[in-house]
């Protein structure tokens, strides 16, 4: 029995999407740097992010047999987003420490 994965991935997408955009300006009010290694990577997930949602969403809308391509973009895009931001968050913390 395969499982519809592509709702879940929608709503964490765009979920996370919401939270690298407040990471991202919370980094420009706080002036943490001009520009750092943290506002890149936190773009590339936005970007990542943005690819899942669409993915996910034209997974759900459509048919026949590309929506199961459109799921696992959104899935690969979605993982590549999480790993992403993961960094940026190791990254923040050790910045933050010093």
């Amino acid at each position: 029995m395969e499982k519809d994965k592509s709702p879940h991935i929608l709503n964490a997408s765009s979920n996370l999407l919401g939270l690298c955009f407040v990471v991202l300006t919370s980094l420009k009010l706080l002036k943490v740097s001009h520009t750092t290694i943290i506002d890149e990577l936190t773009l590339v997930a936005i970007i990542l992010f943005m690819g899942s949602c669409l993915f996910s969403f034209l997974s759900i809308r459509g048919e026949g047999r590309h929506t199961r391509k459109f799921e696992n973009a959104a899935d690969y895009l979605f993982l590549a987003g999480l790993f992403c931001l993961f960094f940026t968050t190791l990254l923040f913390s050790v910045n933050s420490i010093q």
